[in-house]
């Protein structure tokens, strides 16, 4: 096992990865920016080295961290999700100076970086794939015949990305050639690449991701799904395992795709593969991530698998210590994403202080977070502030815990997301498992939640703010 892991990365997944190598008894170095410096993973790691210039530079500077790696001992680097996570170079670069890359080859996530690779790997495969262009489009005739040719609505999609960048629905001819242009210079700016293809636009689908585990030995399993189709903007703000729609049938025929496509690209560590499911139960792959993803803790709630543990362990080379036999659905987990945002004006970021700071807890809750009271949330990072899981036996069950726990979280200074979570809790269609990735549209009613502080809370933020005053 590895003596020390260098934590590419920030926030609460630096915390998640320092947390797994403590129960490894494995040495960890954080690097941090002088703007984040009193970021609570900072703290917690056992070294911490400033990077930069800037606040974000020096994370994606992989040169310095690698040459960092190599100063301090380091014989592995974590790199989290987004930064350089799923940079191939960055990989690459780890495996020629003998440093592990905790995560997959490099040739595996060049194919999987690629949208185009990873859906003609997927049709080598017998995988289905959503009808789109064979290649880049590269002109508007191009585009305009093709997408004639398949019917409107369309998807334009950049080819080397995700998050909802580059990312644009076209429903006619006279939309379609500005919206390439928009979209090709957002992944241009995001990625680095402004290729962009097309596909049809399935209304309405189910949002199905696949997570995935693949030793060193050619062992592949999958740890069931997780739903994500409550999102805005095409970025995820609830994920819930298992899905509430899929049959056991289903659930392990689009397991055994998600292998076969792992398998394809001679794949290792953890991976997610992506689907859409539509009204008829049809399902599409989409792409495949190559890294840990923000919402893994879902999986881990009902299966009691560490993904993180498992990653370090496979990129130490050892086999699996589970076969899909092993893997057992548990219940059902709900993972609210507490951001620093305003849901009620476009979800702007909110940055400032945080006044007052209480968890939620009880049975069945699991906080993921790197903020506490005093914290200065930056304006140079993503919005997410802490992932909030809850467990249960039951789907009511579980939408109640959260609803509870939600209730209990107190978080002042900046605004978040937690009434709009709320809100959804309690809304009628969601209790009852009817949605897809249409709900916030379809909704507009959920954006008029309450905003009033509750007695107690009040209390909280009140003491919080005497006892800072009476500490100046």
């Amino acid at each position: 096992m590895f003596k020390k892991i260098l934590v590419a990365n920030r926030g609460e997944i630096a915390m998640r990865i320092i947390r797994a190598c403590r129960e490894l008894n494995i040495a960890t170095a954080a690097i941090y920016a002088e703007q984040d410096s009193t970021g609570i993973y900072v703290k917690k790691a056992d070294e911490a080295y400033l990077v930069g210039p800037g606040p974000v530079q020096g994370f994606l500077d992989m040169h310095q961290i690698v040459d960092l790696a190599h100063r301090i001992g380091a014989d592995a680097i974590h790199p989290g999700y987004g930064f350089l996570s799923e940079n191939a170079e960055f990989a690459h670069l780890c495996q020629a100076s003998g440093i592990t890359f905790i995560g997959p080859s490099p040739q595996a996530i060049h194919l999987m970086g690629s949208k185009i690779k990873a859906r003609e790997l997927a049709k080598k495969v017998g995988v289905p794939v959503v009808p789109g262009s064979e290649g880049t489009i590269v002109s508007a005739d191009q585009a305009v015949a093709f997408c004639r040719q398949i019917g409107y609505p369309v998807m334009i999609k950049a080819s080397a990305g995700g998050g909802g960048r580059g990312l644009r629905i076209v429903r006619s001819d006279d939309d379609l050639w500005s919206n390439m242009e928009t979209a090709s210079r957002e992944a241009s700016a995001a990625f680095g690449d402004g290729s962009l293809f097309i596909e049809k636009y399935i209304e309405r689908p189910h949002h199905i991701e696949f997570q995935i585990l693949a030793d060193k030995h050619g062992h592949v399993i999958h740890l069931g799904e997780r739903d994500c189709s409550i999102q805005r903007r095409h970025q995820k703000l609830i994920e819930i395992a298992p899905s509430l729609v899929l049959t056991p049938a289903l659930r392990a025929e689009m397991g055994q795709a998600a292998i076969a496509i792992a398998k394809a690209v001679d794949y290792d560590n953890a991976g997610t593969v992506e689907f859409l499911l539509d009204q008829d139960g049809k399902y599409y792959f989409i792409e495949m991530n190559p890294r840990i993803q923000v919402e893994h803790t879902v999986t881990e709630q009902i299966t009691a698998v560490d993904i993180v543990r498992s990653q370090i362990s496979i990129a130490a080379g050892r086999p699996l210590e589970i076969t899909q036999d092993d893997v057992v659905l548990q219940g059902h987990a709900i993972q609210c994403r507490i951001n620093a945002e305003d849901p009620r004006n476009q979800f702007r970021p909110s940055t400032g202080t945080i006044t007052a700071y209480l968890s939620p807890g009880g049975i069945g809750v699991r906080i993921d977070g790197a903020v506490y009271k005093d914290y200065t949330v930056p304006p140079y990072y993503d919005a997410l502030l802490a992932k909030l899981t809850v467990r249960g036996r039951t789907w009511d069950e579980t939408v109640s815990r959260m609803h509870r726990s939600l209730e209990e979280y107190v978080l002042r200074g900046v605004k978040t997301t937690i009434p709009f979570m709320k809100t959804i809790m309690q809304e009628p269609d969601f209790r009852a498992g009817r949605f897809d990735t249409s709900y916030l549209d379809t909704h507009p009613g959920l954006f008029d939640y309450d905003e009033s502080i509750d007695p107690e809370d009040l209390v909280l933020a009140i003491s919080a703010a005497i006892a800072a005053y009476e500490g100046l």
